[in-house]
């Protein structure tokens, strides 16, 4: 429920940034700073936690979920663009941090030889939003107000505070060596690698799924209308690509899982390139896309606790923090190709030497550290 919330609250704004500036009489190049204003609170939301480790993690967890409700609901009655700005940042500040405590979570209560699989549940909320939550948010955005949008994501966070009270068992906190200690597990190569490979993987990969939009009506022939049921299909690629990953790091090891997953990605752009003006294999290719995007996430996300222990609230919410300077970069990068006048089918080659360089960056980790573990 909860990383549904934050995935709504994360991918949402994309689809209704003309909506949101019209109502706040801005132009949308200005409306585009609210996405920056939210991966800005998942940056900020990371140091923070640091702070926060002699809580018992079903508190930590439980204000998580009230900060996003209170971030998404104070959304719905924002009355300028400036306070607006204000609670997206507010929204992101658990974004994050809930992924992080969570996988913990999440591996202290699943069953010996699960733990990653149960990582995988808790990321599939993010990509359950992008199959049914965002469609349906732009859905009543586009038909009643953004408002409501923000309200159904804010009541979504309150139910996620409650049942993380009534349900998760009461945990302690994580043992706390001081301050300092949280930042040992930066002088080890390990969580380099994860962070790299995450930060190169997900540039390469989001430099063509930023423009999948222009590219499926542009150069697939699809119509406006259709890109509804087609990111219905790109979220269920990504619902797909998560939890066979997430299954697969409990039965082999998790560098090599997330390394292969990567490579995939590799014949996906390619082919992409090549074949994107054919229909049918457009869908199928923009499916096992996503479910590439997704795939890596649970056995790194599941991975970085071993590795940062003493700071293992950082090292996991740092994912996060690679993942969003991923986004950004790959958007920028894709424009910056597209404005030099290359074409849309460009940007599926472009991302390809990061997607190489992460692919290494975790046969490293995977060669290094846990082949013969």
């Amino acid at each position: 429920m909860g990383t549904f919330s934050l995935g709504i609250a994360e991918f949402l704004m994309m689809g209704i940034l003309s909506e949101i500036a019209q109502g706040l009489g801005i132009d949308v190049a200005k409306a585009g700073h609210l996405i920056s204003a939210y991966a800005l609170g998942v940056c900020a939301g990371a140091v923070l936690l640091l702070f926060a480790r002699n809580l018992p993690l079903r508190r930590l967890m439980v204000i998580l979920g009230v900060l996003i409700a209170v971030g998404n609901l104070c959304a719905a009655a924002a009355w300028s663009f400036g306070s607006l700005f204000a609670f997206r940042f507010v929204s992101g500040l658990p974004h994050g941090c809930f992924f992080g405590v969570g996988a913990i979570v999440a591996q202290k209560i699943a069953e010996e030889g699960k733990q990653v699989r149960a990582v995988a549940y808790m990321i599939a909320g993010m990509t359950v939003a992008n199959l049914v939550g965002v469609p349906a948010g732009t859905f009543l955005t586009n038909n009643f107000s953004w408002r409501l949008a923000f309200l159904i994501v804010g009541i979504c966070g309150t139910l996620t505070a409650i049942a993380l009270r009534m349900w998760i068992p009461a945990l302690p906190a994580l043992e706390n060596h001081g301050f300092k200690s949280q930042f040992r597990f930066l002088k080890t190569l390990p969580p380099w690698l994860i962070f790299g490979g995450v930060l190169f993987g997900q540039i390469g990969l989001y430099c063509w799924y930023s423009y999948i939009d222009p590219q499926l009506t542009r150069v697939s022939g699809f119509t406006q209308d259709d890109l509804s049921w087609l990111m219905v299909l790109a979220g269920a690629g990504m619902v797909g690509g998560n939890l066979m990953a997430g299954r697969l790091s409990d039965r082999f090891k998790p560098a090599a899982v997330a390394c292969s997953v990567q490579a995939a990605g590799l014949p996906v752009l390619i082919l992409f390139f090549l074949f994107g003006s054919c229909q049918w294999a457009a869908v199928v290719l923009m499916m096992a896309g996503t479910a590439v995007l997704f795939g890596s996430g649970s056995p790194l996300q599941s991975s970085i606790v071993g590795y940062s222990r003493g700071g293992e609230f950082l090292g996991a919410a740092c994912i996060q923090i690679a993942y969003n300077a991923g986004n950004a970069v790959a958007a920028f990068l894709g424009g910056a190709v597209l404005s030099a006048g290359w074409g849309l089918r460009s940007v599926s080659l472009v991302g390809m030497p990061f997607i190489g360089t992460g692919c290494v960056l975790l046969l490293v980790l995977y060669l290094r550290f846990e082949r013969n573990r």
